[in-house]
């Protein structure tokens, strides 16, 4: 179960899902009426196509799919693993996101369908920048999972079992920013056409700034915590081994020195200088 669910999580997750429902439903409208944010409808049309279509729409779709394979791989790449973890720099795979699609806009504005593979490749970058939460499956371009997953918890709770409404909470927040986005880039998409990718282009932006400044800020948190415990440490080195004057000596270090490392050596030095002081006192 999700023992706490961050804001930070919910509201990234809302406005992912928010951007992937606007790419989407403008997708809909405009790309021959096909889905670029999630690549079930694609793959049955290819499927058809063999049969029913010519070999360049079959090719087109065929390159949907690499596309948005590629961009997931790009987030592959970039981060250590699926876990949505604070610590990864998901700030410059939000601005290339923004970017992909603010380059489909001037591709798609020519008619040339280099803006479809951009803007499939941005939903696979997206779709993979956090798999997983605390055990809970999040997918940000699309939902299908995420109606499955609240079923199959219903179904537990009617045989008994507990109710995750944390990991609940996360899903709705996520179904209804796909929601949304549709019906936002429904409206947009009335007036600008494929101007309107601009949309979920700038929140891509803003997302990326956004946590990159909440990123520095929590970093500043973590590491005057940090120092707090070393100087604790020291100061019961000092209590304990009765020599203030290095344990004095080590808290004044330079704070960028006081690292695990740094610890551990002083650690061993104080171990071996302990040693040689018991070693001397029977000769005196």
């Amino acid at each position: 179960m999700i023992s706490k669910l961050p804001r930070w999580v919910e509201a990234g997750s809302f406005l992912l899902a928010l951007v992937a429902g606007l790419v989407n439903s403008i997708g809909l409208l405009g790309f021959k009426h096909q889905s670029i944010s999630h690549l079930s409808g694609t793959a049955t049309q290819l499927g058809t196509s063999f049969i029913i279509t010519n070999v360049a729409d079959t090719l087109h779709l065929i390159f949907i799919l690499l596309s948005f394979i590629i961009g997931a791989a790009l987030s592959g790449a970039f981060l250590p693993s699926g876990a949505l973890k604070l610590s990864h720099n998901y700030s410059s795979l939000l601005l290339f996101e923004a970017l992909l699609l603010a380059g489909s806009v001037y591709f798609l504005s020519d008619s040339s369908m280099i803006g479809h593979y951009l803007a499939s490749a941005a939903c696979g970058l997206q779709n993979a920048l956090a798999t997983t939460y605390s055990g809970a499956v999040i997918r940000t371009t699309h939902v299908t999972g995420i109606f499955t997953d609240l079923g199959l918890m219903l179904g537990a709770k009617l045989r008994g079992e507990s109710f995750d409404s944390r990991k609940a909470r996360l899903f709705l927040l996520i179904i209804s920013g796909f929601i949304f986005g549709g019906t936002l880039g429904a409206y947009s998409f009335h007036f600008y056409k494929f101007n309107a990718l601009f949309i979920p282009a700038t929140i891509c932006l803003v997302l990326a700034v956004s946590y990159s400044v909440f990123k520095a800020i929590n970093s500043k948190k973590l590491k005057s915590c940090a120092e707090s415990k070393l100087t604790l440490i020291c100061i019961n080195v000092s209590r304990v081994t009765k020599l203030p004057f290095k344990a004095h000596f080590f808290c004044h270090l330079p704070r960028n020195s006081l690292s695990l490392l740094s610890l551990m050596a002083y650690g061993l030095w104080l171990k071996s200088d302990s040693k040689f002081q018991a070693q001397k006192s029977p000769q005196r």
